[in-house]
């Protein structure tokens, strides 16, 4: 039976390339900054994230768990500036493996190019697309859905070490982590050990909403919204990066 937990999964605010697709011929994706609306959105995050910590009765410790690359670390240092205002202590850790997926020779090109560009590698990626979905599907120079669930996976056995109580009584019950919208699908998908199936009904969550699975140590694991965050308008080639455009993130418990 699980131990008292409560995981928040934050997507970054919007980004410039959220905005601007063309920024990806120009910058590495790991260097992709917030668009500046993005900023407010990530502080609206931690502003919902305060909140909800100082409601609870006895909330434990909290860590923050944060993906390296640059929109990440600045929609982490917003929610960290709310927390810090409002006396909530807190520490951060950088987590490699909670990085986004590498989309690697096919980051930023569109549809209409990548035949033209890359054929063998364009219809590799369609036959497996046709077949069962984008789940499997490999990308040149970069990664499936599937293996970013297998390295994101990784970081459960720390999480699990660092939630057991210490000598001093004491324990990390609050983990925000703070990544990008396949990895928090790829993580919510393999925590509750649900389907590939699942994870292509789900679009990627909205710029800086906040998921979270939680138990009392006495319940099973439930998914639920805390907050809704800022739904963005996807463009085609977004479609085909993130997955299946569906509503927010369905309820789920294991």
């Amino acid at each position: 039976m699980p131990r008292p937990i409560n995981i928040l999964l934050v997507r970054h605010g919007v980004s410039q390339a959220n905005l601007d697709r063309s920024l990806y011929m120009r910058f590495p994706d790991t260097k992709v900054p917030l668009a500046e609306e993005g900023h407010e959105q990530a502080r609206a995050a931690g502003e919902a994230i305060a909140a909800w910590l100082k409601s609870r009765p006895d909330p434990g410790g909290t860590r923050i768990y944060c993906s390296p690359y640059q929109r990440t670390r600045e929609t982490s240092a917003r929610i960290e500036a709310v927390l810090s205002e409002q006396a909530i202590a807190f520490d951060r850790i950088e987590e490699i493996a909670l990085r986004e997926i590498s989309f690697g020779l096919f980051d930023g090109i569109t549809d209409e190019e990548l035949p033209k560009l890359f054929p063998r590698e364009a219809a590799h990626y369609q036959k497996h697309v046709d077949f069962e979905g984008e789940f499997y599907a490999p990308m040149p120079l970069g990664e499936s859905r599937v293996q970013v669930a297998d390295r994101v996976k990784g970081v459960f056995g720390t999480i699990i070490r660092d939630n057991r109580e210490r000598e001093d009584g004491s324990r990390i019950k609050n983990f925000i982590i703070v990544s990008h919208g396949v990895s928090v699908r790829a993580f919510i998908m393999q925590w509750l050990h649900l389907t590939p199936e699942w994870f292509q009904s789900q679009s990627n969550p909205a710029n800086a909403s906040v998921a979270m699975i939680s138990s009392d140590g006495t319940s099973p694991y439930a998914l639920s919204m805390l907050f809704e965050g800022f739904p963005h308008h996807a463009t085609k080639q977004e479609v085909r990066e993130e997955g299946i455009v569906q509503p927010a993130l369905a309820s789920a418990a294991q």
